[in-house]
């Protein structure tokens, strides 16, 4: 019998000779449809190979049983609990272990076996969850970067609060088209955290840096809602409210630059009613029942003439009737208050708006000129 002769010949075999021999042997009990006696014989065989003092044996083991379907599942295991070099092959391909078994080696495995794992073809849901909760920031990269893995909407959560403080996360994360827009929002402020307690920051802006990155913060969630699905604009917006930046100011903000989707969305999220009711008035509703509304919301009384009259200029321009952009609509919500030598909080926010839509205007017009 073949595998007999192996047997006695390996006692005295050098390494690389072993290692070649039993690469083919393995190759040949996954590639071959032996017979039950020497498939029984081979198994036995591969066996014992797990106790060859030379780990290149049981690499070349683990390199010709790491995609078989039909390897035996005790050598598998076995192998994947060898030394990193050894398990890499069968932690990283092998279709026979488990979410189970490989959620318990994330659990327990060092960065370089929760890094492989996360880098398999295919991750499932739970795997990527279990990633996601107790995985190393190398790992959580590797999971995202993997487009063979499905990662829920909570498992990026999950990441984003442990490791968002990282750039190289934050990078992986932001150039991810499945991250939700709640995530994009919470990066963003971390990344604010980030540059508030830099030093080189500390020292140019002191006391003011709070305050800048505060409103950089504000600015660049335009940014994310902008490039957030409407059907994503609840969970944006419950993660704003918790965090306490769904503010009258962001409202205006919002609705100052157009996001009349977005600012639809936060009315449902606030009053409670109905979406298609909210959304027939806001396309169509009197001003009455617009204001009744927007009590409804908890916005301030005083801020309903402005933004009556931002959704009335955005609604021309959504029929076609007017060309307008956040420059002139701010402009006209000022006028609502008095015009420039209007004084307040909310007069100040929408000169600040207007304002800042002037520059941007500028430097769009500047750099058109200077491409052309």
């Amino acid at each position: 019998m073949v595998v007999g002769h192996f047997l006695k010949w390996i006692g005295t075999a050098r390494v690389s000779e072993r290692a070649a021999a039993a690469n083919a042997l393995a190759r040949a009990y996954v590639e071959r449809d032996l017979p039950f006696e020497d498939r029984c014989a081979a198994e036995a065989a591969l066996t014992l190979l797990l106790d060859d003092p030379s780990s290149k044996v049981r690499l070349a083991m683990a390199e010709a049983l790491s995609m078989s379907h039909h390897a035996p599942i005790q050598i598998i295991a076995a192998l994947a609990s060898d030394q990193p070099e050894v398990a890499a092959f069968v932690l990283a391909r092998s279709p026979l272990l488990t979410d189970a078994d490989l959620i318990d080696r994330v659990a327990a495995g060092p960065k370089a076996t929760q890094k492989l794992v996360a880098g398999r073809p295919v991750v499932s849901m739970a795997l990527a969850a279990a990633i996601a909760e107790v995985g190393e920031p190398e790992a959580c990269i590797e999971l995202i970067a993997n487009s063979g893995a499905v990662i829920a909407a909570l498992s990026f959560r999950r990441i984003a609060e442990r490791h968002g403080h990282l750039p190289s996360v934050r990078e992986a994360m932001i150039a991810d088209p499945r991250l939700p827009a709640d995530c994009r929002h919470m990066l963003l402020v971390k990344l604010g955290d980030a540059l508030k307690q830099a030093p080189l920051v500390a020292a140019l802006m002191g006391g003011r840096a709070d305050r800048v990155m505060r409103d950089a913060c504000v600015k660049a969630s335009l940014t994310v809602i902008e490039n957030t699905r409407a059907e994503e604009h609840g969970a944006l917006i419950e993660h704003l409210r918790l965090r306490g930046d769904l503010t009258s100011s962001f409202i205006i903000r919002a609705i100052a630059h157009g996001k009349v989707d977005f600012f639809g969305s936060a009315m449902v999220a606030l009053t409670g009613q109905a979406e298609h009711r909210v959304r027939a008035l806001l396309s169509g509703g009197h001003d009455g029942a617009l204001s009744a509304l927007f009590r409804s919301a908890g916005l301030a009384a005083s801020t309903h003439a402005v933004i009556l009259r931002a959704l009335k200029i955005w609604r021309e321009v959504a029929n076609g009737k007017r060309v307008a952009g956040a420059q002139e609509v701010t402009w006209l919500m000022l006028k609502e208050l008095g015009g420039q030598g209007a004084t307040g909080d909310l007069a100040g926010l929408l000169k600040s708006i207007h304002l800042d839509a002037l520059r941007e205007n500028a430097r769009g017009h500047a750099l058109a000129i200077a491409a052309a």
